[in-house]
């Protein structure tokens, strides 16, 4: 394929932005090459500005669970915006919004939204380390949840000792106050919550791990955390920004009948626009402002453009049938790579879940971050650029999740496999 343009445009880019892109996973470091830019979506397909169609499995790193440029969800944005594009001051649709999260997700009775994920984690956390008046975090490794600096950390020399700071700028302090657990491994936060008894004010993990690629929990994993958590006096957060409204309609604590104190939510529920929330017991959201002394406030929370899109995308989802439709194209996705992986005789592990799965070059299966860092990542640079020359637009990084929307189809899915045998056996 010839993206002439997008070489243009990325070499303007890195004059004027660090690194040419405003968000390192668009970089494309891991795999080497020159980044895509892209003009347009529609459904299941992108086209760059060289004018190539490529099937889109980042879709926006998740959002876009019913397809670029849905176009109800577009006329609901476009019907908003033509009111008011920000008012800095209450709307209905807030209100109509917060409704249908709390009668979604199980766990939640007041909800407040923020502009990202990132913005949502942070939250949260802050409303832990008020609610219960203590200062640590546990978090996992290989757990990523927004670049808030008391989460980008990473294991220090011993699991009972606090995690170290993995981004230049984090104010030591913060690090050490975040100690960092095996996921998967329910006595690793044993150890490290019997070690600081008193101390800890959360648990945060995402229930299906999204960012070391898709590891699903393990049987007892999720209930040991939240026997844990309660026996210390300790807040679960779950970080459902990825698996809220993609493993189910309830999010994965739906799914695993796991109930968190606090849930971090974001990507789905702002339709394609930039949106997060967190939610929690009434008894436990008191404790924000204005009801309470923990102080959290944005000029474009609860956006009503946004919030006109989120809308209309979980009046979708709630659709009979939507997410038995995404789960089934995911499992015929899977299992096909799978079959052409071991027909090549290469190998390969993939993990997958409703709506999401990653392909990992590696002998043994995948259940934490240090056997996902077994993967082979040079393989799966090779692997990336052989399916993006065959138009099939996978994550650039070995260790992130495919998205996989209801606009996929089965031709989808049959030409997304035929370039994966191609790519393989060329």
């Amino acid at each position: 394929m010839g993206r002439q343009r997008s070489a243009e445009l990325f070499e303007n880019a890195r004059k004027l932005i660090p690194g040419g892109v405003n968000s390192p996973a668009r970089a494309w470091n891991s795999v080497g090459g020159t980044p895509i830019f892209f003009k347009r979506g529609e459904g299941s397909h992108a086209w760059d500005e060289d004018g190539n169609s490529y099937i889109d499995y980042v879709c926006s790193w998740g959002p876009l669970i019913l397809g670029h440029s849905h176009p109800e969800i577009v006329k609901a944005a476009q019907d908003a915006a033509v009111l008011g594009t920000s008012f800095g001051a209450p709307t209905e649709f807030e209100v109509r919004m917060a409704q249908l999260v709390v009668d979604a997700v199980p766990s939640i009775e007041l909800v407040r939204f923020v502009s990202s994920g990132t913005e949502a984690a942070m939250s949260a956390l802050r409303l832990a380390r008020a609610y219960t008046g203590r200062n640590r975090i546990i978090k996992f490794d290989g757990g990523y949840h927004g670049h808030d600096d008391a989460l980008l950390v990473e294991a220090g020399s011993g699991l009972a000792t606090a995690g170290i700071a993995n981004s230049a700028g984090v104010h030591p302090d913060y690090a050490a106050a975040t100690m960092v657990a095996d996921y998967n491994d329910v006595e690793s936060v044993e150890r490290l919550l019997e070690a600081h008894r008193g101390e800890v004010a959360a648990i945060i993990v995402e229930p299906i791990a999204g960012n070391m690629g898709v590891v699903p929990p393990q049987d007892g994993f999720l209930q040991g955390l939240r026997d844990l958590a309660t026996a210390h006096g300790t807040l679960l957060i779950f970080d459902e920004v990825i698996s809220g409204f993609r493993a189910a309609y309830g999010g994965a604590q739906s799914v695993y009948g796991v109930m968190p104190d606090i849930t971090c939510l974001g990507k789905i529920v702002g339709g394609g626009f930039p949106v997060g929330a967190y939610g929690a017991s009434e008894e436990i959201m008191q404790t924000v402002a204005p009801l309470g002394p923990m102080y959290q406030a944005g000029t474009l929370s609860g956006n009503p453009v946004a919030m006109a899109a989120g809308i209309k995308t979980l009046e979708l989802l709630s659709e009979p049938g939507v997410y038995e439709g995404i789960a089934a194209t995911t499992d015929r996705l899977a299992s096909g790579l799978e079959a052409i992986f071991a027909e090549a005789e290469v190998p390969a592990q993939v993990n997958s879940v409703c709506g999401a799965l990653t392909v990992f070059f590696n002998s043994n299966p995948v259940s934490d971050m240090k056997t996902a860092s077994a993967s082979d990542g040079k393989s799966f640079a090779r692997f990336f650029h052989g399916m993006t020359e065959r138009g099939v637009y996978p994550p650039p990084s070995q260790f992130e999740a495919w998205f996989v929307s209801a606009a996929h189809t089965e031709k989808d899915v049959d030409d997304t496999l035929a370039a994966a045998r191609d790519a393989l056996t060329s």
